[in-house]
């Protein structure tokens, strides 16, 4: 096994070892990727601002994000098939995230169900919903959540349409996947994977099939997830969830300061910066370089959160110095799961931790708390220099 050190050595494994396809719906972006490259790219133009001769001993990431304990600011953000880039990838992923301190949240479009998480796992995680149209499968689902003892739901706004991904689309991305030719002589490369697919039912969606009217089967999925989506999606109509589900509350898919002073209205305990990591609007604007306006609006009135590009623990540190009260991890953490399964999640978020504890006392700062601009130097017109 090699010395890892950083995420990108877990990319590398993760690599080789998941079939293209997986490899792919993560690894991509919309339409030219511009927007997915500037996530993490833009993060280079920050600087941060050493100090010295402090006293460093002591330091902690611990923290809190919607009031709850975690060992640092990061959550695992919700992926879609995670149970496809390792056999049970979602109940690994809890599991490890559990184990480690931090949220853990379960996306609609998961392979495991909810209740397969919460039946092997024994805190409380968080569950990701979209914005369907469905009302009686949309109460049900927040329903499913409550009997589960999910600790706090995250809507997902910005998935009115699908944004056009076009690796998806010519690998034929599906669950399971489609067996073609080139699909089967990829995955026969894949060994280890196709051995953990074989070893578990889990192959589907399953918060969906069976649970969705009219999806018996995946045959019948993809004409479900076609007119599923709500296109006609207003304030109100999130006014409507918030009322189907009366825990913890997090909004997520802002990008726009307008938008953030409208999330304020809806009764949400938290919204969360992203552009869903640059798989909608391509060309937008990176989801760091958005961060400053949507803080100087709404900072001050509802808990930030951010997403979309962080890899290491330097990219939290500036997130969270630039007002943010948490932080998600979602790419990080698959290349993890994919390269080593549980135990790949766990180290995907010791080097976060590691990276992020080590700059913070290379900073001068003890605990996450105390992170702020002041510990960051950033460039002139970072957001952009707009025509108004």
């Amino acid at each position: 096994m090699p010395v890892i050190t950083n995420v990108d050595d877990l990319k590398r494994i993760y690599q080789r070892r998941v079939p293209r396809m997986f490899y792919d719906y993560c690894e991509s972006g919309s339409w030219t990727e511009q927007t997915f490259r500037e996530n993490t790219s833009d993060f280079d133009q920050i600087r941060l601002r050493q100090r010295v001769a402090l006293d460093m001993t002591g330091r902690s990431t611990a923290g809190q994000m919607i009031g709850q304990d975690v060992a640092m600011p990061v959550a695992l953000a919700p992926v879609g098939l995670t149970g496809m880039q390792h056999a049970d990838g979602e109940i690994k992923a809890a599991r490890a995230a559990e184990k480690f301190g931090v949220p853990f949240t379960l996306s609609t479009m998961s392979i495991c169900s909810i209740e397969d998480v919460a039946e092997n796992t024994s805190k409380p995680f968080w569950m990701q919903v979209y914005t369907l149209k469905d009302d009686d499968f949309m109460q049900r689902l927040f329903d499913r959540a409550k009997d589960a003892k999910c600790s706090a739901a995250v809507i997902t706004v910005d998935l009115q349409l699908l944004g056009q991904r076009h690796k998806d689309l010519k690998n034929g991305l599906s669950a399971p996947p489609k067996l073609t030719v080139k699909s089967v002589a990829d995955m026969m490369t894949k060994v280890q994977w196709g051995l953990g697919m074989l070893g578990t039912k889990r192959r589907f969606f399953g918060n969906i099939v069976g649970h969705a009217k009219g999806v018996k089967d995946p045959s019948s999925l993809g004409t479900w997830t076609a007119e599923a989506f709500d296109q006609a999606l207003d304030w109100d109509r999130i006014r409507q969830f918030r009322k189907m589900w009366d825990g913890p509350l997090i909004i997520k898919g802002i990008l726009d300061a307008e938008d953030a002073k409208q999330a304020l209205n809806v009764g949400a305990d938290a919204i969360i910066v992203s552009n869903h990591g640059g798989r909608q609007l391509d060309g937008a604007l990176s989801a760091i370089k958005s961060l400053p306006a949507i803080i100087d609006a709404v900072g001050d009135k509802i808990e930030v959160h951010f997403d979309s590009g962080i890899r290491s623990g330097q990219d939290v540190l500036k997130a969270l110095s630039m007002g943010a009260k948490g932080t998600y991890i979602g790419r990080a953490y698959i290349y993890g799961l994919g390269a080593m399964g549980e135990a790949g999640v766990t180290k995907s978020l010791e080097l976060i931790q590691k990276e992020l504890e080590t700059t913070m006392g290379l900073c001068g700062v003890t605990s996450v708390d105390k992170l702020s601009r002041d510990n960051l130097l950033v460039p002139q017109g970072f957001e952009g220099n707009w025509q108004g």
